[in-house]
């Protein structure tokens, strides 16, 4: 690390993303620059193809940088493994599954935040736990394609305002963070 200063960083991204190689060795030079900038904290979601992305990345990087934490913010029938509980939980699972299940392909984390709807709220408390994944965050990577649209999606009907995007322009709102759209990277 550069410095002693510890900041963190979420990510938030659409379900579906175009991604390649070259764009994943981008995201995680990206994801390692913040690291040598004092970024030791870093915050997911769920429900997205982008923070399934992020989340192994980091976890990749966790064995080269042990003292990062990977934090997952629950809400809305959401759950994590907890990584002190990755060998019960594989035994749990290969049990279940009547085979074998490899520990390293769960994915987990160190900390879990359970967001204050994660009982209560419907669609909104995914709304509601991004903003306070923003508000707790420096450092703000989005996988944001401005034309990305949910037609065809159930109960959406033809509309444009995603998740992503009201995330986004609410970061945008919050001029003190540091915000990184990775869709430019394509």
């Amino acid at each position: 690390m550069e410095n002693n200063v510890t900041n963190t960083c979420c990510f938030i991204g659409h379900r579906k993303i175009k991604v390649d190689n070259v764009f994943c060795v981008k995201l995680k030079n990206l994801i390692v620059e913040l690291i040598h900038k004092g970024v030791t904290r870093f915050l997911f979601g769920s429900k997205s193809e982008f923070d399934s992305l992020c989340l192994k990345i980091v976890s990749d990087l966790k064995e080269k940088y042990p003292f990062i934490t990977r934090v997952a913010y629950t809400c809305r029938s959401e759950g994590c493994v907890l990584e002190s509980k990755k060998e019960l939980t594989k035994e749990l699972y290969s049990k279940f599954l009547k085979g074998y299940v490899n520990a390293n392909e769960i994915l987990c984390v160190d900390e879990e935040f359970e967001h204050k709807t994660k009982y209560t709220a419907d669609r909104a408390s995914y709304v509601e736990r991004n903003f306070a994944m923003i508000n707790d965050s420096d450092f703000c990577i989005f996988y944001y394609d401005k034309n990305y649209s949910l037609e065809g999606k159930v109960g959406y009907g033809k509309s444009t305002n995603s998740g992503t995007r009201i995330a986004y322009n609410y970061a945008l709102s919050k001029k003190n963070k540091i915000i990184l759209n990775t869709f430019n990277l394509l």
